[in-house]
């Protein structure tokens, strides 16, 4: 899942939310409900929090 990605990513890198907010420009709570899988997800978030954590966008979803 997403949002399982996002914060292993996220943790892996040392980040808090709080430092992906700063990054990502999306607000702490927001971020917060899309790790917990409470918020929608769009793709300009998706491909704002990538840029932040420096990773593939391709990283952030589950491939099986």
């Amino acid at each position: 899942m997403i949002v399982n990605n996002i914060a292993e990513i996220r943790k892996k890198k040392g980040l808090t939310i709080r430092q992906l907010e700063y990054k990502t420009g999306i607000s702490k709570s927001t971020l917060s409900r899309i790790e917990n899988n409470q918020a929608r997800l769009y793709l300009d978030s998706l491909e704002k929090i990538s840029k932040a954590l420096k990773c593939d966008l391709k990283d952030l979803f589950d491939i099986i």
